[in-house]
């Protein structure tokens, strides 16, 4: 398995396009934070405009934490194509290729094959989560220093102090890496319907903005099955940035406002991923190879 699971990841950092995905993120994150770096104290004046008469804040509203923040809100949205250009490549590739039928003749179970290939985009999708990490935290960190974190929600304003943010990044990027990874075994179970990687590229892309869609429009006929979209539960790592606040209406350092809501979403996400990887074995090892 692990002999496999090598090769499957060479296939992967042998494509250009993995590369591109790679130079495409990095490219983003670093206009961010050039952005935020020539214009962050116009953009800091106009995010805070309706509060300036009623809230003062001491500190350097853009720093590292906040920068950090504002890229993973922006980029988590374009991420699942990334992830959608490799995952869903990983069996309509090898039929594109004419190499999927050699490889079921090999002394590995069809079961085992999968799994393999599964593994080597989730493999991916980490490394690419990491690299994210690297320069949408650390790199800003760097660039912006450290501060106390303020944030505007749709009602209300939450700072977090200084001390109390590097753990919630570490979650959050926890929770986004579970999100990728239920993004990646979609476009490995829509692999399995084609013989080029171009359809369920589209077709992952296209059920996630659906999904997107019915997530966040407030219909009272949508509102029964939004539990059950996972593209519902994939923005739960902002609920790392939300605090309980004590009597005297102060931030609770190291609570979590809704602590429920994440553990509650990362299940369903988990079930996601096992529900697809476990249906692209099961209709892989019921498919006539001809390719």
């Amino acid at each position: 398995m692990f002999t496999l699971l090598r090769i499957e990841i060479y296939k992967i950092f042998s494509k250009p396009r993995t590369y591109l995905a790679f130079a495409a993120i990095t490219a983003l994150i670093l206009i961010v934070q050039l952005g935020l770096k020539v214009d962050g104290n116009e953009y800091a004046a106009f995010v805070l405009a309706d509060l300036s008469n009623t809230l003062q804040i001491d500190g350097k509203i853009i720093n590292g934490y906040f920068v950090c923040y504002v890229v993973l809100q922006l980029l988590l949205v374009h991420v699942p194509l990334l992830i959608a250009l490799i995952a869903a490549d990983m069996i309509s590739g090898e039929a594109n290729m004419g190499t999927l039928r050699l490889l079921v003749t090999k002394p590995v179970s069809r079961s085992g094959l999968l799994i393999a290939k599964f593994l080597a985009s989730a493999v991916y999708t980490i490394i690419l989560l990491i690299w994210i990490a690297v320069l949408a935290l650390f790199v800003s960190m760097y660039i912006f220093g450290t501060d106390d974190m303020f944030l505007l929600k749709n009602n209300y304003a939450v700072q977090i102090e200084k001390a109390d943010i590097f753990w919630r990044y570490a979650g959050a990027f926890f929770f986004a890496t579970l999100a990728m990874l239920t993004v990646a075994a979609l476009g490995f179970f829509l692999s399995q319907f084609a013989d080029n990687s171009i359809g369920p590229i589209v077709a992952t892309m296209s059920i996630i903005i659906v999904f997107t869609i019915l997530s966040t429009m407030s219909i009272p006929i949508f509102n029964i099955i939004k539990p059950y979209l996972f593209t519902t539960h994939m923005v739960a790592w902002k609920e790392f940035f939300d605090v309980k606040l004590n009597a005297d209406n102060e931030t609770i350092a190291g609570s979590l406002q809704r602590g429920d809501k994440i553990i509650k979403s990362a299940a369903i996400l988990v079930l996601h991923i096992v529900l697809f990887v476990g249906a692209s074995i099961w209709v892989f090892k019921k498919k006539d190879v001809l390719s």
